[in-house]
């Protein structure tokens, strides 16, 4: 694909402004006229010697520190508040941790048969019906903004 030397600037331009290779390839369509394929805008971009910006990565969170999909604890509910694990327990597809509204806490997972687990943490704790409906239902609402 041939272009002007002001039509290799304005992709350079593009590129630099952090446009992807689909983008530029529409560009290319609606501001020059030409209709490359994706293939023909990475030899352009490549014979061009520029290289396309990749999306900055999310923050990784601090090893064995407890995070929220949304990276903030959930609203509270009553008083419970649910985490998921950044690094999940073994033998569980989704693991995390509860508080609930007296403050006991307990570690939480659900197994590869999508069975659910609380492990208090001080031996023969059980919380009370209401938190546990209440955390039944922040639970939910974490494992379905997982995706699960």
């Amino acid at each position: 694909m041939q272009l002007t030397a002001e039509q290799q600037q304005q992709v350079r331009q593009w590129v630099a402004d952090g446009l992807k290779l689909s983008e530029v390839q529409k560009r290319l369509e609606t501001e020059f006229g030409l209709r490359p394929t994706y293939m023909d805008v990475r030899f352009l971009v490549d014979d061009l010697r520029v290289m396309p910006k990749d999306p900055d990565p999310p923050k990784a969170p601090e090893p064995g520190a407890v995070v929220s999909p949304a990276s903030a604890p959930e609203p509270a509910l009553g008083g419970v508040r649910v985490t998921v694990d950044a690094v999940t327990r073994p033998n569980a597809m989704v693991s995390g941790r509860v508080t609930f509204s007296d403050g006991q806490g307990a570690a939480w997972l659900v197994d590869q048969y999508g069975r659910p687990g609380l492990v208090p943490d001080v031996k023969g704790y059980r919380a009370t019906q209401q938190d546990m409906q209440e955390f039944q239902i922040a639970l939910e609402k974490e494992l379905v903004r997982l995706g699960l």
